[in-house]
Order: structure tokens, then C-alpha cells, then sequence
């Protein structure tokens, strides 16, 4: 089954910062849109991607586009107050009924991203040329497979705890920087029947998203955080249960059958 994403790029360092149109001429959506293209194609798997930017985000994140979408990539950082409230809103309703989301870098302000960790998602920064060094703290996940440990940055600004996010579900990837501080680079989530993966690497001064081992990362996140075949893109539900309700054949009282699958 084709595997449908849709990168989103806040697109405005690329239009006024020379050193981002350096390292990324045609924004750093493009390239991240091209790198889960060949490296999910050179993992064998069928895949559509598209791009959505702020300046259109109404056309290119409506109802329509995110319900065939299966993961959206998040990419902002100088427009976060930009972004509609109704977007913002209208995403983290797709990721609780099953959207794959993955918010990149400075995505960890994002509206959705804060909406759905109900906390302020700050953290410490220095921008630097730090290297920083992204190790593997649970081998056995999906995202960390074919994955060097560890990745080695040469030059990327520095996130550091105090990271005020809930404590993840799944810790993947920690990073240190040359500097002595450790960050929780990669770190999943479940929001209703939705998976988030933050992935801290990638600021916009810096060539992270031309790395190959930062690609398959990005893929091996869209194949993890994309929905399960064999459950309804759908909210939980919450219904009034009548006696009896999960054995086979009740009904409610209209007469109709009883779902128990969820």
C-alpha cells in the first residue's frame, strides 16, 4: 500500500536568509521531501510525498489533504504564531484519529506539537556549530534500524534539558554536544490511535537534512508513525454501554450491532 505523506515547510528563512538558500536552494522542504522519496524508495517501499507551505497552509493542510494523509512532517521555527489556530487544530485531530505526525527541530514549538503535549515544550539552546553526537538508547525500536550509532553531526546548534515535554513513551535517540550538554533527540509518543516522533536534528544553518544517516532516520519514523492497516482512521469512540455490551450479538437498544473493535 502507497505510503502518503506530506512535508510541511514554514518556508520564510528561505526566502530572506542567505546562508539557509545556501545550503538549501530550493527550501528545506524540498529536500526533506526528496530524501524520504529515494530512501523509502531504496527500502522497497511505495510511496506518494507532497509539500504543503505556510502561505497556502489553508489549501495545503485542509480536511481533504490531511485525510489522505498518512504522516506529515513539521517543519517551522520564525512563523509559528502564524499558523491558523483552526490548522493547528484540524492536525491534532488527525493525529488522534491515526495521522502519523513527525515535528522536526524547532517544530518542538509548534502548535500542534505543544497542543499535543499539553506542556510548553521549551528547552535550551545555543547556536554554535556544536557537534553533536545522536545515540541509540533502545536498539531494538524500528526507527533506530540500519542507523550508525552514533550519528555524528559535525556542526548543528545545541538543545539541551531542561526539556519540558511529558515524559515520552518511547526514547529512541539521546544526544550530546561538545559543549557537555544531553538532549532527548528522539522521542515517540501515542495520542489516541496516532505516533509522534520528535526528532530534534535540523536546524536551518546547518546541512543536517543532506546527511544520509539523518534521511533514514526521517523514513524509518514515516514507516513506524504511519497508520495500522487493520484500524478505522477514526476517533475513539465514547458511547453509553449497555449491559452486556461485549458479547456477541448485543445490541443497543435502537437495535443496532455493537462495534468492539476500536
Amino acid at each position: 500500500m502507497t505510503l502518503r505523506i506530506t512535508v510541511f515547510g514554514e518556508n520564510r528563512h528561505e526566502k530572506v536568509d542567505e546562508r539557509v538558500q545556501e545550503l538549501y536552494p530550493e527550501g528545506m522542504h524540498t529536500t526533506i521531501a526528496g530524501a524520504l522519496t529515494s530512501t523509502l524508495g531504496a527500502l522497497g517501499e511505495d510511496v506518494d510525498v507532497r509539500v504543503a507551505l505556510l502561505d497556502d497552509i489553508e489549501e495545503s493542510l485542509s480536511e481533504e489533504v490531511l485525510a489522505s494523509t498518512d504522516v506529515l512532517t513539521w517543519w517551522g521555527h520564525m512563523a509559528h504564531d502564524d499558523v491558523p489556530d483552526e490548522v493547528a487544530e484540524r492536525v491534532v485531530r488527525h493525529v488522534r484519529e491515526g495521522m502519523g505526525f513527525l515535528p522536526l527541530h524547532s517544530a518542538h514549538y509548534s502548535k500542534p506539537f505543544r497542543l499535543l503535549m499539553g506542556t510548553t515544550c521549551n528547552l535550551l539552546w545555543r547556536n554554535d556549530n556544536d557537534e553533536e553526537r545522536v545515540w541509540t538508547v533502545s536498539g531494538s525500536h524500528p526507527i533506530a534500524r540500519g542507523v550508525p550509532h552514533p550519528i555524528v553531526i559535525p556542526g548543528q546548534e545545541m538543545y539541551g534539558e531542561m526539556f519540558d515535554i511529558p515524559a515520552p513513551d518511547e526514547q529512541v535517540f539521546i544526544s550530546s554536544f561538545s559543549g557537555g550538554e544531553v538532549f532527548r533527540s528522539g522521542c515517540c509518543f501515542y495520542r489516541g490511535k496516532g505516533r509522534i516522533f520528535y526528532f530534534s536534528p535540523g536546524d536551518q544553518e546547518y546541512p543536517v537534512y543532506h546527511q544520509a544517516e539523518i534521511q533514514r532516520v526521517l523514513a524509518n519514523a514515516a514507516l513506524w508513525a504511519r497508520p495500522q492497516e487493520d484500524r478505522e482512521r477514526a476517533a475513539i469512540k465514547i458511547a453509553n454501554a449497555p449491559r452486556d455490551w461485549f458479547r456477541e450479538g448485543t445490541r443497543t437498544a435502537e437495535g443496532e450491532e455493537i462495534t468492539r473493535v476500536i
